[in-house]
């Protein structure tokens, strides 16, 4: 998945000694903020200390964030992990389109009105009583 967004935040580096392997580990998550009419925010991190340094993210700087999401249980809560695995810099000229909540619908072009519509025509009471008739 892609996303393009500026930088807003950088926590701070964590790292420590594998318990099973023994090997140092080093991760370091970032903030952005995906544009649009209501801007959104995405944590994600990148893990290895190699890796934070190739990248070298700083504030203020328009990347897309090349990530796969996983989750994880811990003591029978669920957790997200959105790692990076690749990062882009510089805008991207609308190859990467910012995510929406919902795609546009297309109107069919040989469908009916009527049949497009979810719901039945309204029809109109010719008695004087059912004006304020409800069905509820």
């Amino acid at each position: 998945m892609d996303l393009t967004g500026k930088v807003i935040a950088i926590m701070e580096a964590r790292g420590g000694v594998s318990a099973r392997t023994g090997n140092p580990w080093m991760t370091q998550e970032y903030v952005i903020e995906i544009p649009g009419t209501y801007p959104r925010k995405m944590v994600f991190n990148i893990f290895g200390e190699d890796r934070i340094k190739q990248f070298n993210i700083q504030a203020g700087e328009e990347i897309t964030v090349q990530f796969d999401i996983d989750a994880r249980e811990y003591n029978g809560r669920w957790f997200n992990d959105i790692r990076a695995y690749n990062i882009i810099r510089g805008q991207i000229s609308q190859s990467v389109p910012a995510a929406t909540p919902f795609p546009p619908q297309q109107p069919a072009a040989s469908a009916p009105q009527a049949a497009a519509s979810p719901f039945p025509p309204a029809t109109e009471s010719s008695a004087e009583g059912d004006a304020d008739n409800l069905p509820f």
